[in-house]
């Protein structure tokens, strides 16, 4: 018996979703059920500038119809066939993170200045570019940057290196300034909308915590900055997975006066950045101008470290 195969659903297929409806959430980005699916009433109903019940109701209609909830885990492993990797160029990272930087995930970096975090954002921002056969994904990048530290001039020079089109990687990078950590929020809320726009298969926050860490200061501050820190992770979680995109995000540390033995460096951001970061790697600098990458944690890898260096045309081993 010949079986029909199974129509794709749409955003046009969910109940109370009309012309209008779906014209507007086609312009944000919002052209997929998963998309919608994976997005809380509140968010959905702010972006489409349409109710909250209204909202509630056809997010509750795509989770329906994508048939949301449990699943086996030799269903998840399958799926898990979809997850691709950006190669770093640097084979000790390349094999410390699994193969590279993986999509559906958060990679953080953390470090003190000149460690290399943003170095690496820089190199991945090129290498997504290449080929899946060369580690890239054939893929455009969002770049958000929080300190004024993109150097367009640095991005020619790792294009350079891997002899590619300089003009056109340049242009496949879009940038974005934050000037604070609502201006942050609201970057990734639109983010849909260049996703789909550009073929976006990577985001990189440069860096995650510093407006945060500028906009509440004190103690009094402290739980309202977490809950906003937590929910624009959640925001990137939901991109990552819907778009399956790679995020990498950097992050500032601090000293701990507490510690008397060993490194007081200790990342911001809490428990809320600690248990959503997939990926968590510290770097610091090394002999000889070198960087040591350690990974600190991962769901499914052993803490181990690595050595590599930076060079005119990018990240390399030693």
């Amino acid at each position: 018996m010949c079986r029909l195969p199974k129509k794709e659903i749409t955003i046009d297929d969910l109940p109370g979703v009309g012309e209008k409806i779906g014209e507007k959430l086609r312009e944000i980005g919002y052209s997929d059920p998963m998309a919608i699916a994976v997005t809380s009433p509140s968010e959905l109903a702010a972006i489409a500038e349409i109710g909250e019940g209204q909202a509630a109701k056809i997010i509750n209609a795509a989770r329906q119809k994508l048939d949301i909830g449990y699943e086996t885990a030799d269903k998840i492993l399958e799926r898990r066939t979809s997850v691709a990797k950006i190669s770093t160029g640097c084979k000790g990272l390349d094999n410390l993170l699994g193969g590279g930087i993986e999509t559906q995930a958060i990679t953080e970096m953390y470090g003190q200045f000149g460690s290399g975090k943003t170095q690496i954002g820089f190199q991945i921002a090129v290498n997504v570019q290449l080929p899946k056969d060369q580690g890239g994904l054939d893929g455009n990048v969002l770049f958000i940057d929080t300190e004024n530290t993109f150097r367009p001039e640095r991005i020619v020079q790792i294009a350079k290196g891997l002899k590619l089109d300089t003009e056109k990687v340049l242009k496949n990078i879009s940038v974005a300034r934050a000037f604070n950590s609502e201006h942050q929020i609201l970057l990734i809320e639109k983010a849909p909308e260049m996703i789909e726009e550009k073929k976006i298969k990577l985001i990189i926050i440069d860096s995650i915590t510093s407006h945060f860490r500028a906009d509440f200061v004190g103690r009094g501050e402290l739980a309202n900055r977490q809950q906003k820190l937590n929910k624009h992770l959640h925001q990137l979680q939901r991109l990552a997975d819907a778009y399956n995109l790679v995020v990498y995000i950097t992050n500032q540390v601090m000293a701990r006066p507490d510690i008397l033995f060993g490194d007081p460096t200790s990342p911001i951001g809490g428990h809320v950045l600690a248990h959503q970061a997939t990926y968590r790697c510290y770097l610091r600098r090394g002999r000889e101008n070198t960087r040591v990458c350690k990974l600190v944690d991962s769901p499914g890898l052993p803490e181990s470290e690595t050595v590599f260096k930076i060079t005119e045309t990018g990240i390399k081993d030693i």
